[in-house]
């Protein structure tokens, strides 16, 4: 029997697994950072609202950077829609 997970960790996972699923990175990192953000705009308790996304992926490099961030809010849309108030985004070169 697995031990539940926390709210945050599912987050975590489903935006983890959706990118890796879309476009395939070399590398990935998805930070919680609701308790950063405590008492500000779209905080609530148990977390999920404030994330980002550290990202480096080959799909990306013909794309402007608004095309990458359009392109990973599109993959996110319906968690952007629900839990995630805030998403950082930071895309990086391929190692």
């Amino acid at each position: 029997i697995r031990a539940p997970q926390s709210p945050e960790m599912n987050m975590k996972q489903t935006i983890t697994d959706k990118l890796t699923a879309a476009f395939a990175p070399s590398n990935l990192n998805v930070i919680e950072e609701s308790e950063n953000h405590r008492g500000h705009g779209g905080w609530r308790e148990g977390g999920e609202t404030h994330c980002r996304v550290q990202i480096a992926a080959d799909a990306f490099q013909s794309m402007s950077r608004v095309g990458q961030h359009r392109a990973i809010n599109e993959v996110l849309a319906d968690e952007l829609a629900s839990s995630v108030h805030a998403l950082a985004i930071e895309v990086k070169k391929p190692a």
